[in-house]
């Protein structure tokens, strides 16, 4: 049976990212720091008896104002600016486009359809998503590093990501995962112990998939429509046990980012528009850095390049 591989595998880093001793200034900051508080409007009345003209001194005899819009915009800016400089940026990294309110049709990239993939509607592999935004999307895959520091900065940053997560890599704390799930991020099926999927028959294949499934409703509520075969190898089999099992879309990768470099999957090295970027959860154990330092080389370059970081199911 003919099958799809990616030629992965896992790889021990370049020597280590010199550390900046200080973060480059950011465009933001610039705009920000020449900008004051919003004053105080509460100028002294009259000298003479208060309560002649029923109004009160300021800052008393009613509820607070809400802060008008321009206000917030302000604020959210400068506690991202704050955020940039925490984690060392180059700058602060783009908001994304509001998600489509038509969803772009997903098919199968050329060259990675297997037999009957129209005729039984099998989900699709892709590496791309359709879309004319300047935006990528992040999926992290496995599960086996857990950097607390890790949440926190992509909480303060607001950047989404898919995390692709195998059940022999995170059942030892499915509720760091949980946290994940709350800041807005999704959590999909990466099998229960990340075989060569095309080495197993389908009944394995299906096992796989579905006990995934059912790990990931009984630990996170749901069962993903999304699913990312280990490796990025595949088969018929494949992506019939994965329908069997509710799954809908098999997305993979166009880029990787390391801790010290990227890879490409296109020959002009360069990232396109609607690009699904690939990185794992890898710590010092594996990498010579962090996932801290994996994101700060991720964000940095796609900023760099004027592109914003967007959740991939807001387009599936």
């Amino acid at each position: 049976m003919r099958h799809v591989g990616q030629d992965y595998k896992y790889r021990a880093s370049s020597p280590s990212l010199a550390v900046r001793c200080s973060v480059a200034v950011l465009a933001a900051a610039a705009l920000l720091t020449g900008c004051s508080e919003p004053g105080s409007s509460g100028s002294s009345g009259s000298s003479g008896s208060s309560g002649s003209s029923g109004s009160a001194p300021a800052g008393q005899g009613g509820p607070p104002k809400a802060p008008d819009a321009a206000s917030a915009r302000l604020a959210e800016q400068r506690r991202m600016v704050t955020a940039a400089r925490k984690w060392r940026l180059d700058q602060v990294p783009l908001t994304a486009p509001a998600p489509p309110k038509v969803k772009p049709r997903i098919t199968a990239r050329a060259g990675f359809e297997v037999d009957h993939q129209e005729d039984e509607n099998l989900p699709p592999v892709f590496t791309t998503v359709p879309t004319d935004k300047k935006i990528v999307f992040l999926t992290i895959d496995d599960g086996a590093e857990k950097d607390p520091r890790f949440l926190a900065m992509m909480r303060e940053l607001k950047v989404p990501y898919t995390a692709f997560l195998s059940n022999y890599l995170v059942k030892d704390d499915y509720g760091y995962f949980r946290k994940s799930q709350a800041d807005g991020n999704t959590l999909d099926n990466h099998t229960l112990t990340h075989p060569y999927l095309p080495g197993l028959s389908y009944e394995q294949q299906r096992q796989e998939i579905c006990g995934m499934q059912d790990i990931m409703e009984k630990q996170y509520g749901r069962r993903p429509e999304v699913l990312r075969p280990p490796y990025g190898d595949y088969n018929q089999d494949t992506l019939r046990a994965a329908k069997s099992c509710g799954i809908k879309y098999a997305p993979i990768w166009n880029e990787e980012v390391f801790v010290d470099h990227w890879e490409y999957r296109e020959d002009d090295r360069r990232l396109r528009k609607g690009d699904i970027v690939l990185t794992h959860f890898r710590g010092p154990d594996e990498w010579d850095g962090t996932m801290v330092d994996d994101m700060r080389r991720f964000l940095d370059k796609v900023t760099r390049e004027g592109y914003a970081v967007a959740r991939l199911e807001d387009y599936l």
